[in-house]
């Protein structure tokens, strides 16, 4: 279970820590006594960090311009250990466990209950004097977002990480309110002089279409009615529930008008909605490797143009940016019932950066990733930066409004450019700084635009399930829970759209949420939801 492997891990830096606290310490810099400090350093400096990047990156992350300019504006040279993401996360619980600890990690990826394991372990160390001592532009953005303070706030009072904040959107005009957006075959519609679908049955049609009707004209039945990814994200089918009740998102957790937390895999919807698609699938309307096909090769089939339908974040990134493919608008069930549901998602992480206890220079530390909340500097943290005579620019820079202005792609898939170029880690961009700080970019406003033209007025759902931090003991036994009951949602949900089984395993089903803690999970989820109101 995962609670037993995170367990595992911290206990060996605990044991690593009190045995090894003699022993010299190399991944941490020394200790340069530097107080009051102010920046540029007046002598240059080493701290020493773990970060982790893209392939698509270079691997010394010094090489990128963003890094230069940092050294050069502050003095301090950041010797870093980078590791591609597929292999970072244990890397990283490696050096951890070592006991011989960097000054901090960078782009950490720590979830909740890592960090209060390794903070109870004393692997890393409370922030909140930090912050309010000698990080004044991240004080500046939680005076104005008091909010983002309450969710950075352990159960203990103390801050244990640096979060990354990006704001696009509010409420249900927020970017994050719906992930997997449903993108239609335009032109094979035209082609076969058909509509955009408004009910599920019309859709069922429109695929029954692109399947028998060679819209594509090469005179083979290569046409792939619609493709996902099963429990992907942005690229799961979970769009269509909405029209069979509740609906569902990627962690299948909803919050009725009411307040109540809500299991959608447990509704009788859900079942309703795995019944329709197992009847696509019956008709072979589902790609046969939407359950088992990976990001490149569902990437693949897309600039093909394969599609008559798929489901992702973003349309650029699948088929490129053209009239081809276009959004479909949320279809009514068959008792007439639309509704998109909205994610928890929202653009907050917990635990973007650590300082660990082995870090000799807090002071020099804390100015430093001070500098990635400076609001121009967040903005190419997130995104990419300006004047980069070696890789294309996402930005160009208003010398006179001193303001960065986002430039147009050029065809380039934005998730390729910003790769490259940005840096992530801490940083935090509120909605007051679009026209004042920087533009928005092209494809997050075009998304925005799509999201409350064609989402929001379908949106039934008031509230969604808040960034609640939970104890130590809560997550540990979500954990637990979570483990197994998760991992048998999601295996039902794609056997039964391929066995047609749902109707007749519902009960026996819904008796093995139970037994696998349902009624306990959603106790502490309510907890933490109306502890989180208050």
């Amino acid at each position: 279970m995962k609670h037993v492997k995170r367990a595992v891990g911290t206990a060996a830096i605990a044991a690593v820590l009190l045995s090894g606290c003699t022993s010299k310490n190399v991944a941490s810099s020394e200790d340069y006594e530097l107080k009051d400090v102010s920046f540029p350093l007046k002598e240059e400096v080493t701290l020493k960090f773990i970060t982790q990047s893209s392939p698509l990156a270079p691997k010394d992350p010094n090489e990128k311009l963003i890094y230069k300019r940092l050294e050069e504006k502050t003095g301090v040279q950041i010797k870093w250990k980078n590791y591609t993401n597929d292999v970072f996360a244990e890397k990283r619980n490696l050096a951890m466990a070592s006991g011989d600890l960097p000054d901090a990690i960078m782009d950490a990826g720590y979830g909740d209950y890592d960090l209060l394991k390794l903070a109870k372990d004393g692997a890393i160390v409370p922030v909140e004097e930090l912050i309010e001592k000698h990080m004044p532009n991240l004080k500046k953005v939680l005076d104005s977002s008091p909010e983002y303070k309450s969710m950075m706030t352990a159960p203990d009072g103390h801050i244990y990480a640096f979060p990354w904040i990006e704001e696009l959107g509010t409420g249900k005009e927020n970017i994050h309110s719906v992930d997997d957006f449903p993108w239609i075959n335009v032109e094979w519609l035209n082609k076969l002089g058909l509509k955009k679908p408004t009910t599920t049955e019309e859709l069922k049609k429109v695929l029954v279409a692109f399947k028998t009707q060679d819209p594509n004209g090469n005179g083979k039945a290569d046409e792939i009615p619609m493709s996902f990814i099963i429990n992907h994200g942005g690229e799961d089918p979970a769009f269509l529930f909405g029209a069979f009740g509740l609906g569902d998102n990627w962690d299948h957790t909803v919050v009725n008008n009411e307040g109540k937390v809500i299991l959608t895999a447990a509704e009788e919807g859900y079942k309703d909605a795995i019944m329709y698609f197992s009847d696509l699938y019956k008709e072979g309307l589902i790609d046969v490797e939407a359950f088992e096909h990976d990001w490149n090769t569902y990437l693949a089939k897309g600039k093909d143009e394969r599609y008559g339908m798929y489901f992702t974040w973003d349309k650029a990134n699948i088929t490129g940016m053209n009239d081809k493919y276009d959004l479909m608008n949320p279809v009514a069930g068959p008792d007439g019932n639309v509704n998109v549901a909205r994610t928890n998602g929202m653009g907050f992480d917990r635990g973007r950066m650590v300082i660990t206890s082995s870090n000799k220079n807090l002071e020099l530390t804390a100015k430093w990733i001070d500098q990635l909340y400076d609001p121009l500097q967040s903005v190419q943290n997130n995104w990419g930066t300006y004047g980069d005579n070696k890789q294309q620019n996402i930005f160009e820079y208003d010398e006179a409004a001193n303001m960065l202005k986002h430039l147009p792609l050029e065809g380039a898939a934005p998730v390729e450019v910003r790769q490259k170029t940005s840096v992530n880690g801490p940083l935090a961009i509120l909605d007051e700084y679009y026209g004042t700080v920087t533009t928005k970019p092209d494809d997050a406003a075009w998304r925005l635009d799509l999201m409350k033209e064609v989402m929001v007025p379908h949106m039934k759902a008031e509230n969604t399930y808040p960034k609640v931090f939970f104890s130590l003991e809560e997550l540990d036994k979500l954990s637990s829970i979570e483990a197994d009951l998760f991992a048998y949602i999601n295996r039902k949900r794609a056997e039964w759209m391929t066995n047609g089984k749902a109707e007749a395993e519902w009960k026996e089903y819904l008796a093995e949420l139970d037994r696998l803690g349902l009624q306990e999970w959603l106790e502490i989820k309510q907890t933490g939801y109306d502890r989180n109101q208050q």
